[in-house]
Order: C-alpha cells, then structure tokens, then sequence
C-alpha cells in the first residue's frame, strides 16, 4: 500500500464530519447568530416566518378552543380579572387582605388586554375572555418562534423542525399555552430565555429569567438556574448580573405597590408565597398530595412518547457531544432538576410541569434527530446499513408522536368541553328574567368564571353537595372589595357558612352533571326542572383509561362511557 493512498484514506475518513455540517467552521458560523454580515446564516436556519404562522394557527386554535384544565386558573386569576374590570367575581381566601399570597402586577398585565377590549366588547364579556386568550396564545407564538429559530441557528434545521412540530402539536404544549396561569408565564420566559441564551444574548436571557420568577412563578427560579449561571459565566458578568439585578429590582417595586394599592396595607405577595409554601407558613398538603410517579405519568399523558425520549437525553448525551454539549445541555438540564424537585413535594398538580414543557420538546427532538450518532462509523466513508434505517425512522418517530399527541388531545377537547359551551348557552335564555339566580352543586370546580354569566343573571351561589373545603365568595365591595379580609375567609381549607346558598329554592338556573349513577340528581326531578340544554361528558371512573386518555378511532365513543352536563331551569309556577 502507498503512502499517498494511505493519506487519501485518512482524509475520506475524516469527511463524514465536514459532510455532517458540525466541523468546526460549520459549528462557529451556527455559533454566531447573525454571523458573516452577508445574509449566509439567514439562509443557513429557518426563517422567522414559518414557525411564527405554523405557531400561531396553533396557538390561536388553542385559545379558541383550551378547555380549563385547573379552577386555580379560574378563582385566583379569572375571577379577580373580571372584578377588576366588573366590580363583580369571587374571591378566594388567597387574595384576602389578611393573607395576600397572590400578585396583582401579574392581573394588571393582563389588564391592558381585557381593559380595552371590555369597552370594545360591551356586555360581551365572553368575547373579552377570549381576547386575553389569543393574548396569551401570541405571547406564547413569539417566544416559541425565537426559541425555534435559535436552534435553527445552531444546529440546523432538521432538530429546529423536530421542535417546531411538537411546539405545535403536542398536548402539553397546547393546552399550557393559552393557560391563564402563572407557570404558563413562566413557561414563557423560560422558552424566550433559553431562546436568548442560544443566541448569546445573556444580558437579556438574564431579564426575561427574572421576569420569569418575579411576575410568573417564583417557585420557577430552579428552572432558570441553570442558563442564569451559564449566562453569568459567558456573558461579561458585570454587565449580565446588572441586567438582572435592575430587572429584578424595578419588578420588585411595581410589585410591591401593586400590592399596596389593591391589599390597601403594605404587604409584598412575592415574599408571602414563598412563606406560605416554604418557610412552614402554610399547608399545601391540604389541596391534595400524590405519589412521586404523578409527574411521570402526566407527562406521557401529555407528550406520550417524547416525554420518554426527552428522559433519554442525558444517555444520548455521550454520542451526540459534538452536535449538543453543552449548550444543549445547559437548556435541557431543568427537565430532570424540575421533575426531581416537584416529584419530591407531597402537593402535586399537572400546572406545575408547564415551565418545563417547551424543554421536554427541545430534549426530544435532539434525541430523535441523534439516532444515527449511534450507528455511526467515523473512520468509515460510507453509512452502514443500521445509519440508514435510523435515519429512516426519524421522520416516522415524529409521526408516531404527533398523531399520539393529536389523538390525546381530540379525547380531552370532546370529552370534556361541555362546561364552556353550557354557560355559553346561557346567553340565548334571557327570558329567565333579570335578577335570576344560577346555582352550582358538585360543578363548582368546573365553573368557567363570570365572563360567561350575563348580565341578566345576579348571582351565582353554590349549593351544598357534601363538599367540606372552603369555597370562593364574591368579592364583597361594603367591605372593601380587593382591600376586605372577610372573617370567613381561612387558610386551613375549612368551609365557611357563608359560601353556600341555603335555600335552594331560590335557584332559578342550575347547572349539574348527570353521571346516571344510582343516586338521584336534581335534574330528573321533570315536576321541579327542565333541560335547556345538555351535553355529553366523559365518565372518567368508568371509562378504560386507554381510550379516555387517547382518541382512537371507532373505538372511543364505544368503549367510553358519557353522563351529561346540564342546563336547567326551574319550572314556573304557572306551567307547574
């Protein structure tokens, strides 16, 4: 053998990683977000346009159609939203004065949506809802849009596109986008700062992380930790700790007189949160606990198979260091901090996971996009046969994961979206008479807030169903309004006399679900009742928790089993 063919052999063997796009030429010009000056690196990821319409369609679906998966979502954020535009909405024993655990610089936010499109919108107080929605879910487009075109930037197109596809169409993300929830705010600055910090924009990465924790959820400082200290290292660490440090400081103070304006006293909500959950103040463990496998199952739940993959990263780590370490890496990495740190409190809830849900996207599509790094041969020139079929199965993976996921997601919107489309039938009964009053039984917890109560309904009350834990109560304006501290109102979950309704014969309209259980509900009662409308639900204790969980075809509606959630009225006297 020649010398000459011997070196020609060493430099086709070495061509795969040039081939591959992660030389090291290629890996600087992905490293630098708007490298070259000549247009290259525009063309090099995908471009803003795509993922920013193939988002929002989503997003907007989202909002149009997200059921409420949580009545936190309704009681701590909703309602306190309605009353400040209404003067009218419950309240719950979080936003009592005498404990103030809840921020209304988050509610204000909000505020510059819902203020201008409730003059707008008039007594249309849905379509106000569903315009902070679409708020939400454009929030949500422009911060995944970044993260998607970051990747792009950095490692190519092909895992920007995995990304961008589970973005879409994955449960979690779905339904955690349009959430008017705090950990949906924070899920936000996650995706964004993730985003930055990709690009090597830390100072701001640093801001968002802040803004993250201080405006959204607090408890989602572990999450940012990682790009926060990264950043800090990267960055120039005079200028990236400033940023973060003047972002920090200036949402402090707004907070805090956001705080004093609505409380009526000097209290500060951010500190009293941590208290409550941290510092021994309060009892979480009160509002339920579950086993340490709850986060794991929600997550198949929610992402099926690419919450699996996405737990595989770490392993796949090894294999694809070249491509991922350790930027990559850093990004991921509040995945598995997250899910070791919640797993372990005894109060679990599905809403907690949310910071982490655009991560679980990124982690696998790097693990779906690494799968031939496993068969492949750098000393060799041509791929072998196993590097082909794992390129093969890619694409079908993906597939796999994205009709799971849409299969998931048809189940919980047609299984359980009857409550927003009977309230929503209340509009059309206006011949109930003003001053009626709409009682809610066992449904409390489904009730979609006031937004969807017109303004020929005067109350809404709660009827006692057996339920012994404290209930919201309307904000009470003799007392104060968002300034009362009810003496009603405690932290131990005990109920209070005042929450429920004691003669039910006040009720005009009730709404119930019928799960046609040997017990009687009140809406068979045809000499007391009629049904103005009703709709089916899904029975989740008796329906097998495969096809309630995923929509399979021809099977779903056979194997599930539906009660129905009704609209009734009381019958007048004079049809008696």
């Amino acid at each position: 053998m020649s010398l000459s063919s011997a070196r020609q052999r060493r430099a086709t063997a070495a061509s795969p990683l040039t081939d591959d796009g992660y030389s090291k030429d290629a890996k600087d010009r992905r490293r630098r977000p708007g490298g070259g000056g000549d247009g290259e690196e525009e063309e090099e990821g995908i471009r803003w346009f795509l993922p920013f319409l193939a988002l929002g369609l989503l997003r907007y679906m989202s909002a149009s159609s997200n059921l409420i998966h949580d009545c936190d979502e309704v009681f701590n954020y909703w309602e306190p939203l309605h009353f400040l535009l209404y003067r009218s909405g419950f309240q719950t024993w979080e936003y009592s004065s005498n404990f103030a655990l809840r921020s209304y610089l988050y509610l204000f936010i909000h505020t510059l949506v819902a203020g201008p499109a409730s003059l707008i919108f008039g007594d249309h107080k849905v379509r106000v809802f569903y315009s902070v929605r679409i708020f939400l879910g454009l929030i949500s487009t422009i911060t995944e849009t970044v993260l998607v075109v970051a990747i792009s930037r950095r490692y190519g197109k092909r895992p920007a596109c995995y990304v961008l596809a589970m973005l879409c169409l994955t449960s979690g993300c779905f339904f955690a986008s349009t959430s008017f929830l705090p950990s949906s705010f924070s899920m936000y600055a996650v995706t964004l700062s993730s985003a930055l910090f990709l690009l090597e924009k830390y100072a701001v990465a640093v801001s968002v992380a802040a803004a993250g924790v201080i405006l959204g959820w607090p408890f989602s400082v572990l999450v940012f930790l990682p790009v926060t200290i990264y950043s800090l290292i990267r960055g120039s660490f005079k200028r990236v700790f400033l940023s973060g440090l003047l972002t920090s400081l200036c949402l402090l103070v707004l907070s805090f007189v956001a705080d004093y304006y609505c409380y009526g006293r000097w209290t500060f909500s951010v500190f009293n949160l941590l208290k409550y959950n941290v510092l021994g103040g309060g009892e979480s463990h009160l509002y339920g606990t579950e086993g340490p496998l709850f986060y794991f199952r929600n997550g198949f739940n929610n992402f099926n198979f690419a919450f699996i993959l996405a737990l595989l990263f770490l392993g796949v780590a090894p294999f694809a260091r070249k491509k991922y370490a350790p930027d990559l890496l850093i990004v991921v990495s509040p995945v598995y901090i997250w899910l070791a740190f919640m797993s372990l409190q005894a109060h679990k809830e599905e809403r907690f996971l949310y910071p982490i849900y655009p991560l679980i996207c990124v982690a696998a599509a790097a693990v779906i996009d690494s799968f031939p790094d496993f068969f492949h041969d750098k000393y060799s020139s041509e791929q072998s046969i196993f590097e082909k079929i794992a390129k093969g199965l890619r694409p079908l993976i993906l597939g796999f994961i994205l009709c799971a996921s849409h299969s998931r997601t048809f189940s919980m919107l047609n299984g359980y979206g009857a409550p927003l489309q009977i309230y929503q039938h209340l509009e059309y009964h206006e011949d109930s008479g003003p001053g009626s009053i709409l009682c809610v039984g066992s449904e409390w917890h489904r009730y979609p807030s006031s937004f969807f109560i017109p303004s020929y309904i005067s109350e809404v009350r709660w009827i006692d169903d057996g339920f012994r834990g404290l209930l919201p109560v309307p904000f009470n304006e003799t007392l104060g309004g968002t300034t009362a501290a009810p003496s009603y109102f405690n932290n131990k979950n005990k109920a209070a006399e005042e929450q429920y309704l004691k003669d039910i014969g006040a009720c005009d309209l009730l709404v119930e679900l019928d799960l046609r259980r040997p017990y009687p509900s009140r809406g068979n009662d045809l000499s007391t009742w009629e049904t103005l409308a009703a709709l089916p639900f899904l029975d989740r204790e008796l329906s097998p928790a495969l096809y309630r969980s995923f929509f399979i075809p021809y099977q779903w509606q056979q194997n599930n089993v539906f009660g129905l959630y009704k609209l009734l009225r009381r019958l007048r006297t004079d049809q008696g």
